[in-house]
């Protein structure tokens, strides 16, 4: 299978499962989309026809790049075999769990109108972790790491700061535990901001390895949902402490991260004001949420959309020239030496290899389904007591996805979100289409943007 398309004056071709990205001219482009369903004397033929009139293109240079074409096919960099069918059904029988998600805080200093977790709550009562159930938390995750050293730990909420001496109690039980278990933590928080002062600045910056940092965009997009219990705007708040803290990180890894609705989908403008205010290393999510929730996207944005996605990546290239480059997370691809077969296949791992940590215990497969009664999968006492839930989590790939079949970006999402496609669809093996079709154009400006850093 291969995928052709053209972008900012390039034409590409990607061989789906080999992998390979080619760069090529007109002639060859669609030389390569008549190959596999024309004779050589049929392309000839056509080619003649259609760019006959061109100084340099002659019967030759068509004949030419056929067997460049078919030279391509013998090397298995087109029209490459699925050899990886087979392996996708064997992929998480392991029963390693190398992440958690702690969720220190079932609360919230802010009332976000499009919160997925019910401004923290998800859908439950109020809580807090104690220091109790976070250390059992890690004990579990120690127990049931096999010979995995690396090990992640997201602190997460509602607002994980609202917790923070736990926070600090918990790395700090990690810490001592690492050189004894022979196992190393890796610390993520995911905050809104508000209390972001400098003694909490000082000890992310030292002990976390990411902080993900949450703001919508310009001031008017993001006090529209981003406000807190009274209904006051968020931006003023944090905004300084996000700056303050920001110039503190250094070099260390940050995303401050925002989420864009029906009512602003030229979110590349908001982007722009990140960088603006000083911010780099960015990101912007999709909203998911019920369709007829009135922040949700729609049919009509889906154009809008894709051309920002365009735009945000010419503005990188732009950035690049002028010595000033920045990060947007959905772009990041490695061509060369990307994820192994093992991610391609079977995605992010949820229910698996990551499991998410409710106040009270509870692991549940990530953090988007906590509060789903039926995946519920156990506790970190007793560890998991509903292997028919988990399997259903070990069983997902992305060739359990029949709609994932023709898809030439299948092995870049690995059958993407199954907590996006359970809301969507009612199933972990559903798919959330209308997810796809934005996956699918970042992919297609992604590889772009490697394709024109190569051409350097």
């Amino acid at each position: 299978m291969i995928h052709q398309y053209k972008l900012n004056g390039m034409n590409i071709v990607l061989d789906v499962n080999s992998g390979a990205v080619h760069l090529v001219d007109d002639v060859a482009y669609d030389v390569i989309a008549m190959y596999e369903t024309n004779t050589t004397e049929e392309i000839v033929a056509a080619m003649l026809e259609k760019y006959g009139d061109l100084p340099d293109v002659d019967e030759n240079e068509i004949r030419e790049c056929v067997d460049d074409v078919a030279a391509l096919k013998e090397a298995g960099k087109l029209f490459a075999p699925d050899t990886f069918s087979q392996l996708a059904g064997k992929m998480k029988q392991s029963p390693v769990i190398k992440a958690l998600c702690l969720h220190v805080a079932h609360t919230c200093n802010l009332n976000c109108a499009y919160c997925f977790a019910s401004q923290g709550k998800y859908h439950g009562d109020r809580a807090i972790m104690s220091f109790e159930v976070g250390k059992q938390a890690l004990e579990f995750l120690i127990a049931h790491s096999g010979n995995r050293t690396n090990l992640e730990v997201d602190f997460f909420g509602g607002e994980p700061l609202v917790n923070f001496d736990v926070v600090k109690q918990l790395v700090a039980y990690a810490r001592s535990r690492e050189e004894e278990t022979g196992k190393h933590f890796r610390f993520t928080l995911t905050t809104n901001g508000v209390l972001l002062d400098d003694d909490v600045t000082e000890f992310l910056n030292k002990e976390m390895n990411n902080v993900v940092l949450s703001l919508d965009g310009r001031k008017e997009v993001n006090d529209r949902f981003r406000v807190d219990v009274a209904g006051n705007g968020s931006y003023d708040r944090i905004v300084p402490n996000f700056q303050r803290f920001v110039e503190q990180r250094g070099d260390k890894e940050y995303y401050m991260r925002g989420t864009y609705t029906h009512y602003n989908p030229d979110f590349t403008e908001d982007l722009q004001h990140m960088l603006d205010l000083g911010f780099d290393r960015l990101s912007m999510e999709p909203v998911v949420c019920d369709p007829s929730d009135p922040c949700a996207l729609t049919e009509e944005d889906l154009p809008i959309l894709f051309e920002q996605y365009e735009k945000l990546a010419n503005m990188m290239l732009e950035r690049e020239k002028e010595g000033k480059p920045f990060t947007f997370y959905h772009y990041m691809i490695d061509l060369k030496g990307g994820p192994c077969i093992y991610k391609r296949l079977s995605g992010c791992g949820s229910g698996t290899e990551y499991m998410a940590v409710t106040p009270w215990g509870d692991l549940y497969p990530c953090h988007q389904f906590v509060g789903e009664e039926k995946f519920r999968l156990g506790d970190i006492w007793k560890g998991v007591t509903n292997p028919e839930a988990q399997e259903q989590f070990r069983n997902c790939n992305v060739y359990s996805h029949p709609e994932c079949k023709d898809c030439w970006a299948r092995l870049y999402c690995a059958g993407g979100c199954a907590a996006n496609a359970y809301h969507a669809t009612g199933s972990v093996n559903g798919v959330y289409k209308y997810g796809c079709e934005l996956f699918k154009k970042r992919m297609e400006c992604a590889i772009m943007l490697e394709v024109a850093k190569s051409l350097k």
